[in-house]
């Protein structure tokens, strides 16, 4: 546990000393048996049943339900003077990660809450309070696991000294012997069992974020690479696992050395006891204070700090990590798992002849008899009610999938032979992984220079966001972005790649920009557009048509391709999405695709 830590579970402590207090005077009442038990059954035994006298012998097992009955109110009392120490120590956390998350918000412009900026914020404070609740949980069962340990070791202790101090030379040294292996073992436990579990984390939020880009990963081809990254974070966490086995293994000798080699050596030093004077009674006292009192109490104690010591641990230093700062460059490339797009390269004409697709042998085809060519370097919006069969097309020219007849080439490849590397895909939902940021944008270049990337980030317009991340060695969570915010990382990483000297490219955006704003959408889509490649638009807005030089409206019936404002007076259907009504201008130049 680090420092800050250990100072915060420290203030927490002092904060409450007349609660402390109360733990103490209520945690002597609940020890009562630990004390009672051995002097009850051996005086029940010798001065009772063993003598003749019944009664003598049920008086004392009466004031041994008499010690329970005391210890029961104990508990009652601890439990509630513990709450009142835990739940303060959780509104402090509490308020330091609501005002962590304010002070953020203030200096980057954003609320929580409110806003793609917001949202990211919003979904950082509900994952602190979870540790937060995590962490008062932890607490408190540190706080109890700790403190029965201390006052039934003590009353044990005290409770053999008064019955019969020689025992304690055959008790107290296996005893101590366990404990002390497990308090030496205990900071490398803490630290295996930390360790695995970041790593079964690290595992579902890779496995979750591979199957959310299933479409990404077929589209570009990436199976083997991004099944290699989830096999090795599998490894990883099936190492971790084997190792925090090995070190457990040294907890259960522990517990063995200080559990049951006491009971051994009384019953192995039962001939030695009763040449000092010791009874059967005594004896069974004794066996009585080991495994009911003693091997109990060690046996929370390992299992409390080992599971609840390590949660509290981790919870607190996730909660209390200082931010990173805002860096102006990179400054190194840390490596990480991947991100699910492909690098441009070759010629990038697109040119579909005859395509017909339909979803199922006996479906309506979703398009008919299409032929298409979109020339390199070549900028077109693609345009349509929703489910018309935009993104249809977007999978036909990207090979994710095959037409039922004709055929779609890109650079005169057979676009589902198409090397993956030699275009660029950027989906509604983007993909982004669990890494550094300067991990995710370079993924694709992992050679681009530290200008290249620079130029990128100014280019898409992502600078805010760097900003907002910690700069480009921040540290990337998917799941407290927003989805706009994944676009831009998405959309910068695909330029990126795409900007390689060398590299041609078809770069196609299947909604890619719907969760940005109209100013971000525009500077995004304009810096496609002026790199060499070419560029087609799954567009959601008629605004991403206007800045387009070709359109292609597909309106169920008829797919029809022109300019803007060809358009504008040749379908109704598209004077209509741009806000504009008349009659079919048959002297514009639109082109009529459909059968």
């Amino acid at each position: 546990m680090s420092r800050r830590a250990l100072v915060v579970l420290g203030e927490a402590l002092r904060r409450e000393p007349r609660r402390l207090v109360g733990v103490v005077c209520w945690s002597v009442a609940e020890a009562a048996p630990a004390f009672v038990i051995g002097h009850a059954i051996a005086r029940a035994i010798e001065d009772g049943f063993a003598a003749g006298r019944p009664w003598t012998g049920l008086g004392w097992l009466a004031v041994l339900g008499g010690a329970w009955l005391v210890a029961a109110a104990g508990a009652r009392q601890v439990i509630l003077a513990v709450a009142a120490i835990v739940e303060p120590f959780r509104d402090r956390l509490l308020t330091r990660v609501v005002g962590g998350a304010l002070r953020r918000a203030e200096s980057s412009g954003r609320l929580p809450g409110g806003g793609s900026g917001g949202e990211r914020e919003h979904a950082a404070v509900a994952r602190s309070t979870l540790q937060v609740e995590l962490a008062r949980d932890a607490f408190a069962a540190v706080i109890t696991v700790v403190r029965t340990f201390v006052f039934t070791v003590a009353s044990v202790i005290l409770g053999i000294s008064t019955l019969f101090p020689e025992a304690l030379v055959l008790v107290l040294p296996p005893f101590v012997a366990g404990l002390l292996l497990f308090l030496v073992s205990l900071p490398v436990l803490a630290r295996r069992q930390r360790e695995f579990i970041v790593a079964d984390e690290r595992t579902l939020e890779t496995v979750t974020a591979m199957v959310g880009g299933l479409r990404d990963i077929v589209a570009c081809g990436a199976e083997e690479r991004v099944g290699a990254t989830a096999g090795r974070q599998v490894t990883r966490q099936a190492d971790a696992g084997r190792v925090l086995a090995r070190v457990t293994a040294v907890r259960t000798l522990a517990l063995a050395a200080g559990g049951r080699l006491p009971v051994v050596a009384v019953l192995a030093g039962t001939p030695w006891l009763i040449r000092h004077g010791a009874g059967p009674g005594v004896i069974i006292g004794m066996l009585a204070y080991i495994t009911q009192s003693l091997t109990p109490a060690l046996h929370g104690l390992v299992e409390g700090l080992g599971v609840s010591g390590v949660r509290l641990m981790v919870s607190l230093d996730r909660i209390l990590q200082p931010e990173d700062p805002v860096e102006d460059g990179p400054r190194g490339r840390p490596t990480g798992t991947g991100a699910v797009v492909a690098r441009g390269g070759g010629d990038a004409h697109v040119e579909l002849r005859d395509v017909t697709f339909a979803y199922g042998p006996h479906a309506e085809p979703v398009i008919a008899g299409l032929d298409l060519v979109v020339p390199a370097g070549d900028h077109l919006a693609v345009v349509g009610p929703s489910g018309i069969g935009k993104s249809t097309l977007a999978a036909l020219i990207t090979g994710m999938l095959v037409p039922d007849e004709g055929e779609v080439l890109v650079g005169g490849v057979r676009a589902d032979r198409l090397d993956p590397a030699e275009r660029v895909l950027i989906p509604q939902e983007a993909y982004v992984f669990r890494g550094t940021l300067l991990d995710n944008l370079t993924y694709l270049a992992p050679d681009a220079p530290d200008r290249a990337v620079a130029a990128a980030v100014e280019a898409v317009g992502m600078r805010d966001l760097l900003r907002r991340v910690g700069g480009y060695s921040g540290e990337i969570d998917p799941g407290a972005l927003s989805a706009g915010e994944r676009q831009l990382i998405a959309l910068t990483r695909s330029y990126l790649a795409a900007a390689h000297p060398g590299h041609a490219h078809l770069a196609i955006l299947d909604e890619a920009t719907c969760h940005l704003d109209p100013a971000a959408e525009a500077r995004a889509e304009l810096a496609f557009a002026r790199g060499a490649g070419t560029l087609i638009v799954i567009a959601h807005r008629i605004s991403s048509a206007v800045r387009a030089r070709r359109v292609l409206l597909m309106d169920g019936t008829r797919v029809l391709l022109g300019t803007h404002e060809e358009l504008i007076g040749a379908a109704p259907l598209y004077a209509d999405l741009v806000g504009h009504w008349g009659p079919p201008d048959r002297d514009h130049h639109a082109r009529e695709f459909v059968r």
